[in-house]
């Protein structure tokens, strides 16, 4: 299907194609209207729209037993980057140069946390989305899950 989408599109057909994987939508289209509750909130070219954390770094890293207060202790710890706890057990670190993986490990093992995996990610239009919305990828999935997925 994402074949022809791309034939029909190079050939100069306008396609709209609604998604809930923002990674396809990336991958397939020029411009990209986000709609939250029914209503489009922004829309531009993908180009533009991934400029601003274009050159952002960002770390993932999943972990079990994060105290309460770990995004403060990071913070105070780490001042130069930008934490955000996504779901129950995924710390995101963010810079705008490469984020360090051993030193945050090391600091997050050292508080008890189990770390399962650290990994460097490119930003995307899902980050994108997140700012502008304020909706976190997690609860868009729990949405999606709940509604029976794309079938």
């Amino acid at each position: 299907m994402r074949e022809i989408i791309k034939t029909l599109h190079r050939a100069g057909t306008t396609i709209f194609l609604t998604t809930h994987y923002i990674e396809e939508a990336e991958r397939l289209c020029e411009r990209i209207a986000f709609l939250v509750a029914g209503k489009i909130i922004r829309t531009d070219t993908v180009e533009n729209l991934v400029r601003p954390v274009r050159d952002r770094y960002v770390l993932a890293i999943a972990c079990h037993n994060l105290p309460g207060d770990i995004r403060v202790q990071l913070s105070g710890s780490f001042p130069d980057l930008k934490f955000s706890i996504t779901g129950e057990d995924m710390i995101r670190a963010e810079s705008s140069a490469p984020v360090p993986a051993g030193p945050l490990v090391r600091f997050l093992e050292d508080r008890g946390c189990e770390v399962i995996e650290a990994r460097r990610m490119r930003p995307a239009l899902e980050d994108v989305f997140v700012r502008i919305t304020g909706i976190e990828t997690q609860a868009m999935k729990k949405e999606k899950e709940k509604k029976g997925g794309d079938k």
